[in-house]
């Protein structure tokens, strides 16, 4: 079966497997992916990623992160969808749950978190938030 929106199946696949306290999760992978996942590690979100190829198919394995025996992500949530997309002008741009998670963004320059769009002065499209 194809799927039509990979960042949000890779978001649901993540948001479960942590609820779910599995130790990692694969997920289809391209490249909004593979950004989205490198803003995630950087920021503290998922331990580490490893890329490969399964036959045709792209794809990452993530491990999860824990602390005290619960989920670091306590929610992921897309934001514009393939039949809406939302954009955001540089003004626009707001921390996400008081600065507790972050917002990704896909500007012109590539995919950034929020704080990052806001410093170089670039809107873009609001891609998903992470707390």
């Amino acid at each position: 079966m194809a799927i039509s929106d990979l960042i949000a199946d890779s978001l649901t696949r993540i948001r479960n497997a942590q609820r779910a306290m599995h130790e990692n999760v694969e997920v289809n992978n391209n490249s909004v992916i593979d950004s989205i996942l490198k803003i995630m590690k950087s920021e503290g979100f998922i331990q580490n990623y490893v890329l490969y190829k399964d036959g045709f198919k792209n794809m990452a394995k993530i491990e999860l992160k824990y602390y005290q025996n619960k989920p670091v992500i306590r929610g992921i949530e897309r934001i514009s969808k393939p039949g809406k997309r939302i954009y955001r002008k540089v003004e626009e741009i707001d921390s996400a749950y008081n600065n507790i998670g972050i917002n990704i963004f896909s500007t012109s320059k590539g995919i950034m978190t929020g704080k990052e769009a806001r410093l170089k002065k670039m809107g873009g499209e609001y891609i998903c938030k992470v707390w």
